[in-house]
């Protein structure tokens, strides 16, 4: 059993490691304007990786074998370069990380770029820490101890050095009523970028299309959600969804180091997140139990308060779910077993 003051430990450990990190990746950005920093393509032309890629997946490594050297590491780098391409996540403590999420978007220097950091015990985030070193001034920490005694905190760094800690949205508010209209979606494009009727693009595509048209229409599908939001990031995505800034995530074919501490923040401030295909079998009014991490299927739905009906936040979170799955098409992302 791991208390919460050793959970407090590995948090603050988590934060320093995570900022140090990014600390390199703004020096390394400052080289790349004045420098040609090669990348290389692994799945395709947008699944790059770039040398701070490994770089910072080294450095966030090494500092936890040092400090923690009886807990186990998955990270995004070394287990894409390894032979080994089963779901590795045991019930022992676990980190997974994703030294930079939105590769792509650090080379193309947009902000939405994060350091994501979870650690798991029993297969579940328990602490989450994510950094997005180009937001704010300084960059901006995102980070959770997903306990009865834990917290969520997002701190912005200045020139000046970090702002007070403040709580993330706290009450949340009650979902919209009409959910998922009047909501805010997120969803990314994905790397899987093949074209033909069933594709997991062009399903994609139709979701994207039935949440934004208006009610009634496509069939009965149109959500009528406020707007779209498309990051480049799912560790991005997840947060938002966590601090109340967005209410929908439906997101498939990332991985575990893209979700997993966005997970941890998102469970302590009172979210959800389950399987963004409905399970086989599930019954109308069966509980909807939370996602596989290593599903590579995820519909996150942001924490909220009970409504003027007196409906509770899980009342409301799992009927927001069905209505988004009645209204999107089954996604296919596999991984080896």
């Amino acid at each position: 059993m791991t208390t919460i003051d050793e959970l407090r430990t590995i948090h603050d450990f988590t934060c320093d490691i995570a900022r140090k990190s990014g600390e390199y990746l703004r020096n390394d950005q400052i080289r790349r304007r004045s420098v040609a920093l090669g990348t290389r393509e692994k799945l395709n032309a947008v699944d790059l990786v770039t040398d701070a890629d490994t770089t910072v997946e080294k450095l966030i490594h090494d500092a936890v074998a040092q400090r923690f050297p009886e807990h186990d590491f998955i990270g995004e780098e070394s287990y894409s370069a390894g032979e080994e391409k089963r779901f590795l996540l045991k019930d022992s403590p676990t980190w997974i990380v994703d030294p930079i999420d939105g590769t792509v978007n650090m080379v193309h220097m947009f902000p939405m770029t994060a350091i994501s950091i979870g650690f798991c015990i029993n297969s579940i985030p328990t602490v989450g820490v994510v950094f997005a070193p180009f937001l704010g001034g300084q960059g901006t920490l995102y980070s959770a101890i997903y306990h009865p005694e834990g917290g969520a905190w997002m701190s912005e760094f200045g020139s000046d050095g970090p702002r007070t800690p403040l709580p993330l949205v706290s009450p949340p508010p009650p979902l919209p009523t009409d959910a998922p209209k009047g909501c805010l979606f997120f969803g990314e494009w994905g790397k899987d970028r093949r074209d033909s009727p069933q594709s997991n693009l062009t399903k994609k595509s139709t979701n994207f299309i039935n949440m934004a048209t208006e009610l009634g229409g496509r069939g009965g599908k149109g959500g009528m959600v406020h707007g779209l939001r498309s990051l480049g990031s799912s560790t991005m995505d997840m947060v938002y969804i966590a601090s109340g800034q967005g209410d929908i995530m439906f997101e498939a074919g990332c991985w575990e180091w893209d979700v997993c501490a966005g997970i941890a923040i998102l469970l302590q401030t009172g979210g959800i997140v389950v399987d963004s295909n409905p399970p086989d079998g599930l019954a109308p009014d069966a509980p909807i139990p939370m996602a596989n991490i290593g599903g590579r299927r995820y519909l996150a739905i942001r924490g909220c308060s009970t409504n003027e009906q007196g409906q509770s936040p899980r009342v409301q979170q799992e009927r927001l779910v069905r209505e988004v799955w009645r209204r999107t098409e089954r996604l296919n992302y596999e991984r080896p077993i």
